[in-house]
């Protein structure tokens, strides 16, 4: 293979997951994360980026998406067609672990809690740092999430937005390639985790 076909290879790979197919593959993994909260689930493969895959996933132009740290390209806020807003307006949140957010993002009511944000995050790794011990729905006994790459205070900041189930927001966990979803209704047993 010559040198523009190797270039190419890399270049094409982030493209598919403008593609419905590869869309279609990244929402089935995406659920295996929802339903088993707390495991790690691959989800991005190559020169795809995770974070954009999960967002291309999900987002639509009747989504309300918040970038604070400005972590997208114009570009790719173009190409996803969404409506930038408040973190305290927007569907979907972008965080970045090592920051906290400055605003509360939506919490859904108790009449439409599905209204509640989804908190999409990223993280420096799996299988480093904390042991979090994870108890709820989907969770037969006990999940262990090992993650580095989060101020503790975020832990702090999920218990005071789930506190009034079922209202809170849900967080998906990224990094690199790979995904981990705490649904608001996990419970989070933070001995370690500090």
């Amino acid at each position: 293979m010559n040198e523009t076909g190797m270039a190419a290879a890399p270049a094409e790979a982030a493209w598919r997951i403008w593609q419905a197919p590869r869309q279609q593959t990244a929402f089935r993994q995406l659920m295996t994360a929802f339903s088993y909260p707390g495991r790690v689930v691959p989800l991005a493969d190559g020169a795809e980026s995770a974070l954009l895959l999960v967002l291309t996933t999900l987002v639509d132009s009747a989504c309300a998406l918040a970038d604070p740290l400005h972590a997208l390209s114009s570009d790719d806020l173009r190409r996803l067609g969404v409506r930038s807003a408040s973190v305290e307006a927007a569907e979907f949140v972008l965080a970045d672990g090592n920051r906290l957010l400055e605003a509360t993002p939506r919490l859904g009511s108790l009449e439409n809690p599905e209204q509640g944000a989804t908190v999409v995050m990223r993280v420096s790794r799996f299988g480093e740092g904390p042991h979090l011990r994870l108890t709820g729905p989907g969770i037969q006994h006990e999940q262990v999430l090992q993650v580095s790459g989060i101020d503790p205070g975020w832990w702090k900041q999920r218990s005071e937005w789930n506190a009034h189930f079922p209202l809170g927001v849900d967080l998906i966990l990224v990094s690199g390639h790979e995904v981990a979803v705490l649904p608001r209704t996990t419970h989070i047993n933070l001995k370690g985790a500090h």
